[in-house]
């Protein structure tokens, strides 16, 4: 319970305080855009990473409650969900996988699985998302979180 305690504390209750700190502010000075980075696992969530899914799943709920009623003060919040995304993150997560399955952390890649694209997604592609979806360009957006997981939940 420690653990999840402290995962949810920085997480969950992490994006809740700064985004209810940014609505009230934004609130004040008539408009602005919040864009929750959350992951998805909250929608395709595994045994093995339930403290990470179920954080994730309140956080899109929360998210999407929101980005409903933020648009009273022109404030418009939503999220975007990324899949498995090349950073020192993902390695560190799929060498305890590959620990557990293959008894050999090294062999990580292996527990990747079959991606598609046949590959991670990049950073950068998820700050093109996120760039586009803050942007004036697509200003009718709001309580929505986007999957950005390149089909993998239907494989």
């Amino acid at each position: 319970m420690a653990e999840w305690e402290a995962a949810w504390q920085l997480k969950v209750f992490g994006y809740i305080h700064m985004t209810k700190l940014f609505v009230e502010a934004m609130r004040e000075r008539g408009g602005g855009t919040i864009v929750n980075v959350i992951g998805m696992m909250g929608m395709t969530p595994r045994w093995d990473y339930a403290c990470g899914s179920a954080g994730n799943a309140a956080l899109i709920a929360f998210t999407q409650a929101v980005g409903a009623r933020s648009t009273d003060w022109n404030v418009r919040v939503f999220g975007v969900n990324p899949s498995a995304t090349r950073t020192d993150r993902i390695a560190a997560v799929y060498r305890k996988r590959a620990k557990t399955r293959f008894d050999d952390e090294e062999r990580w890649a292996e527990a990747l699985g079959d991606l598609p694209f046949g590959r991670l997604a990049e950073p950068t592609e998820i700050a093109s998302l996120v760039t586009l979806l803050a942007s004036p360009r697509v200003a009718y957006l709001s309580g929505s979180v986007v999957d950005m997981d390149g089909g993998g939940r239907f494989r």
